[in-house]
Formats: C-alpha cells, sequence, structure tokens
C-alpha cells in the first residue's frame, strides 16, 4: 500500500505531531519516542472497513521499524468511540463458508500486532465492541476512558468473533468470565471492566484519556528500550511456550542484556543519583 505523508506538524501536548496518512482511514502519528495508530472513520464509530483492515498493519509495521520510537499506541478519531466493531454497511455478495474462510484468511489484520516488538496500548474510549474489542485484546496493555463500553455481541449476530476474540479473552481474563462474556455478549463498563482485568487502567475523564496515555507511554519509553523489548518477548512467551520452555528464554534474554551498555549506564545512574540515559544496547 501507498503511504502518502503529510509531513505537517502541529502542538500537541507539549510535543510536535508529525502526522502521515496511511490511507482514508489510517493515520499515523509521531510525537518523540511514541507512536499514534488512529482510526479515522469517526462518523462511523471507526467501524473496521477493508482500509482498516490494510492501514492499521502498515501502519504497525512503520512504527515498529522506526527506531525514534519505542511505544505504539492505538486510539479512535471522534467522540463516540475507539471502535464500533465491523461495518455493516459494507456489502458483500453470497458467500460459501469456503469463500468467507478464503477471504478471512487473507485479511488476518488483527494478528499484525502479534508481530510487533514494541509495546503496544489501546486507548479505548466510548463504545469498543466486536472487532473494535477483538483489536484493543490483541494489544499489551489496554488504558480505558470512564465512558469506555466493551462487547463482544457476536453471538446474537448468528455470529461468533472472528478476529481473535474467543482465543485472547480467556488469555486476558480467564476462561470462566470469557466465556461469560461470549455466551452473554454483556456490555461492561469501565470501572466493570477493570475489575475483570481486562483494562488496567482508567483515565481520570474521558477528555484526558488520549493526554494520559500519552503520557503513560512515555514513561514506559523513558526505560531502557532494550530491557522494554526483552520483557515483552519474555511475557508474550508465557502465554505460548511451556514454563520450561519460557524460563530458558527469560534466563537467555537476562543474559543478553546483564553486560549492555544501557545495564551499566542504569547502575551508574543510581550510584550518582541521576536520571539514566539509555541509548538501546
Amino acid at each position: 500500500m501507498q503511504q502518502h505523508d503529510t509531513r505537517a506538524s502541529e502542538p500537541h501536548g507539549g510535543a510536535d505531531v508529525l502526522s502521515s496518512v496511511v490511507n482514508d482511514a489510517v493515520t499515523i502519528e509521531r510525537e518523540d519516542s511514541v507512536g499514534w495508530v488512529v482510526l479515522t472513520r469517526p462518523a462511523q464509530i471507526n467501524a473496521i472497513n477493508d482500509d482498516i483492515r490494510s492501514g492499521v498493519p502498515v501502519a504497525l509495521r512503520e512504527l515498529d521499524a522506526d527506531p525514534a520510537i519505542r511505544v505504539i499506541a492505538i486510539r479512535g478519531a471522534g467522540q463516540r468511540g475507539f471502535c464500533a466493531g465491523a461495518d455493516i454497511k459494507e456489502r458483500r455478495g453470497a458467500e460459501t463458508a469456503i469463500e468467507v474462510r478464503s477471504r478471512m484468511q487473507g485479511a488476518r489484520w488483527i494478528e499484525a500486532i502479534d508481530t510487533v516488538r514494541k509495546p503496544v496500548i489501546a486507548a479505548v474510549h466510548g463504545y469498543c465492541m466486536g472487532g473494535g474489542l477483538e483489536l484493543a485484546l490483541a494489544c499489551d496493555i489496554r488504558y480505558a476512558a470512564p465512558d469506555a463500553v466493551f462487547s463482544l455481541p457476536e453471538t446474537a449476530l448468528g455470529l461468533i468473533p472472528g478476529g481473535g476474540g474467543t482465543q485472547r479473552l480467556a488469555r486476558v481474563v480467564g476462561p470462566g468470565r470469557a466465556m461469560d462474556l461470549l455466551l452473554t455478549g454483556e456490555r461492561l463498563d469501565a470501572g466493570a471492566a477493570r475489575d475483570i482485568g481486562l483494562v488496567t487502567r482508567i483515565a481520570s475523564e474521558s477528555a484526558a484519556l488520549v493526554d494520559e496515555v500519552r503520557a503513560f507511554a512515555r514513561r514506559i519509553a523513558a526505560r531502557a528500550p532494550a530491557a522494554t523489548l526483552s520483557v515483552k518477548r519474555a511475557a508474550r512467551g508465557a502465554l505460548d511456550l511451556e514454563l520450561k520452555q519460557g524460563l530458558d528464554l527469560e534466563l537467555d534474554l537476562f543474559a543478553m542484556l546483564k553486560p549492555s551498555e544501557d545495564a551499566r549506564e542504569a547502575a551508574l545512574a543510581f550510584s550518582e543519583k541521576r536520571q539514566p540515559h539509555f541509548i538501546g544496547r
């Protein structure tokens, strides 16, 4: 996909923002060490269409490859929500099960997050439904506005989640709670979502979500970048590896980091009572 770069810079939260347009539904913003993937279909509550399916992986790959970016955050434009799920106005002709499987196999766009080495934060406000919740579930951390509403309503439509919801939800909230939510399609507010671990943080007010996520991302970005990549890799490995394999991976990564320049800088900064300056080596 061809990316059209606007190269427009504007003040935003005390930093210059460099914006580039991936397509009609996805924009990239860079603020120092934080990169944003912005869903830009506010009139449709950022409902998922083919532009979002193709544009989000492009934006993630670009930010993951940018050495200046240390943390990635995803948000939805507009007041109404993060993402309301699939766009029901996106009409398709009659398809057989084989045709549906083939089409969706070629567009497993949410899984692009699984290949991102850097931390990915979902900044969720308003409606976060269906595929929107599946997108948020694929992120490493979910940070909600007080007005956020979460649901996987697919069984009421004669379907099941098709973007990872049946697999990721149990890994985040546990199998019992996941089964409850999948079978009922119940809507959760931000407080209930935090109670079950679906989100870990709630903004002080809805209007403050982006600023608070930005500050949170910068706190992570200020830490040793190689250690951040490694701890994410180890923690993600815990979901897929046998315990012994996971422990071996953790030990390998620790041993790699111990003689690093950043580890030495952290020790020196501590002894000199100053903030460390990390370079990623």
